[in-house]
């Protein structure tokens, strides 16, 4: 149990049974958002699910708001270990395969059901769990920018390397997130060649300056 699914608690398991019930709880809370959304997510379906009564559920979470952030902040957690894992591994891979990796490996995270995804992003910023996802986007990016510092001559040089990260992790993000939402008719491993393509397309180095493509004056 991470410090930040700690804090939500109304009091800390010290036994090794009760740390198996907050887990309990927070797997069936998890389930509940799936089957339910947020607003379906009572704290009495909750505690059926875990198999508990509504007043043991309450002896640890003194709500369903704080049951749901614990959710996500655990999620948010598992996110970025699996992604950070993967990626950081794979620094001294050529780009093409070092973007296709990076993509799949969020995307395969990101793979839970569309409902427990969209409550994690409609909730996050009420529930006050946004840090969790702002240092998950920190520490892709920086594991981005290492990249793009060792294999420099594959970017193109009218861009720093922090902005291309930048650029790159929240367009990426952006993309998986909405992919695992609206379900679209796009085949798994077409989605990640064809983001993968736009992604290598931003960091190739432009045949002819941006400006004069565009018809600008130089």
């Amino acid at each position: 149990m991470t410090s930040d699914v700690a804090s939500r608690l109304r009091r800390a398991p010290r036994q090794e049974r009760s740390r198996a019930m907050v887990d309990r709880i927070l797997d069936a809370g998890e389930q509940m958002l799936i089957a339910h959304g947020f607003d379906g997510a009572s704290t009495n379906r909750i505690a059926a699910a875990a198999g508990i009564s509504p007043g043991s559920l309450y002896q640890y979470f003194p709500n369903k708001d704080a049951i749901a952030a614990a959710v996500i902040d655990r999620f948010s957690d598992q996110l970025s270990a699996r992604v950070a894992a993967r990626v950081s591994e794979r620094l001294d891979q050529p780009a093409p395969d070092y973007v296709r990796e990076s993509i799949a490996a969020l995307i395969e995270a990101l793979d839970v059901h569309p409902e427990f995804l969209r409550a994690v992003m409609e909730q996050t910023p009420r529930l006050g769990t946004g840090s969790k996802l702002v240092a998950f986007e920190q520490r892709i990016g920086e594991l981005t920018v290492a990249y793009l510092t060792i294999n420099k001559r594959q970017v193109r040089t009218d861009v720093t390397v922090d902005v291309a990260a930048w650029m790159l992790v929240r367009m990426v993000e952006h993309l998986c997130v909405r992919y695992i939402l609206d379900q679209p008719s796009i085949e798994r491993e077409k989605f990640i060649d064809e983001v993968t393509l736009m992604a290598l397309n931003y960091l190739r180095p432009w045949p002819t300056p941006p400006e004069d493509c565009f018809g600008s004056p130089r």
